[in-house]
């Protein structure tokens, strides 16, 4: 089964409602799961939960099938993504073109000239589709 992964700012930012908006038409085209993912950072203490989360979503787009909601506390947004990824074996990851150099700064702790989709891609085997804000 495939699996897309999209993280979300919350509440939802627009650019966040497009980037979603994206990942849920993916997922149907693709017949597959989808992850909706937030990251409630340790020292921000939001403590957003799953509730929240979804029925944040199912406002702005209704009941979305074969969604999973979770919301992750982390100290880095960008490693706990990548975690996430790794952990749930994502085939999509749909991320905002924001997105892209938070993620790149993250990976480069590990390459030289990191390049987010080659690197998600051959170490996590996972494709990686950037939505324009």
């Amino acid at each position: 089964m495939t699996l897309v992964v999209v993280p979300v700012r919350y509440p939802l930012s627009n650019h966040s409602r497009a980037t979603l908006a994206e990942a849920i038409r993916i997922a149907e085209d693709r017949d597959a799961d989808l992850t909706v993912m937030h990251v409630d950072l340790y020292q921000e203490s939001g403590e957003v939960t799953r509730t929240d989360l979804k029925g944040s979503v199912e406002s702005e787009f209704g009941r979305v099938a074969r969604a999973r909601y979770v919301v992750r506390r982390g100290f880095l947004v960008e490693e706990t993504i990548l975690d996430e990824v790794a952990a749930e074996s994502a085939d999509v990851v749909v991320i905002g073109s924001k997105q892209v150099g938070r993620l790149r700064r993250a990976v480069a702790r590990f390459l030289d000239e990191p390049d987010i989709d080659e690197f998600l891609r051959e170490e996590l085997d996972c494709e990686v589709i950037t939505v324009g804000g």
